[in-house]
């Protein structure tokens, strides 16, 4: 079973690295514009997902202003990371919205499940899928096992602080 894991995790990691090139690059220069200007970079997780917050605030690498999110203390000079399961997490979307309504910037960072109602996507500048849509190993019996959401979620969160990093040196 840990050679399966492993190897649909690197599966994981490759569709998150091709998928979502893009966003990376412009939620980092969100990112990096709050650290120039020395805005706040606000991060909120959700249930598991408050793995990227502890490595946000306590890891090794940190960016320079990272605080766990505050809504009254977030200003237009400030930019948000909302990391969840899927996007169709309500908490998440509330807080997308209100933020929404501030004119704050905000960065989202989820699986994305096909629904028809509302999700996380619509209410943030830019959207990280961690395309995470089910348990990656199969068991004897045809079920799955292993949903590794955290770790998919500290994978794009390092990989958006590197970018991140390499924004602000060019600057500098």
């Amino acid at each position: 079973m840990l050679k399966i894991l492993s190897t649909q995790l690197t599966g994981v990691f490759q569709r998150i690295s091709a998928q979502e090139e893009e966003q990376f690059e412009d939620a980092a220069r969100l990112l990096a514009q709050a650290v120039i200007s020395n805005g706040t970079i606000f991060i909120y997780g959700i249930d598991e997902m408050e793995a990227v917050v502890a490595e946000a605030l306590y890891g090794a690498e940190k960016l320079p202003n990272v605080k766990r999110l505050d809504i009254y203390e977030v200003t237009t000079a400030d930019r948000v990371l909302i990391v969840s399961r899927f996007c169709t997490n309500e908490e998440a979307i509330r807080i997308a919205k209100q933020l929404q309504e501030q004119n704050i910037w905000t960065i989202g960072m989820s699986s994305i499940i096909e629904e028809t109602t509302q999700t996380l996507v619509d209410y943030v500048d830019v959207h990280i899928d961690l395309c995470l849509k089910q348990s990656l190993v199969p068991t004897e019996d045809g079920t799955r096992v292993g949903f590794p959401s955290a770790i998919a979620a500290l994978f794009a969160y390092h990989s958006l602080a590197l970018m991140t990093q390499e924004i602000v040196a060019e600057y500098e």
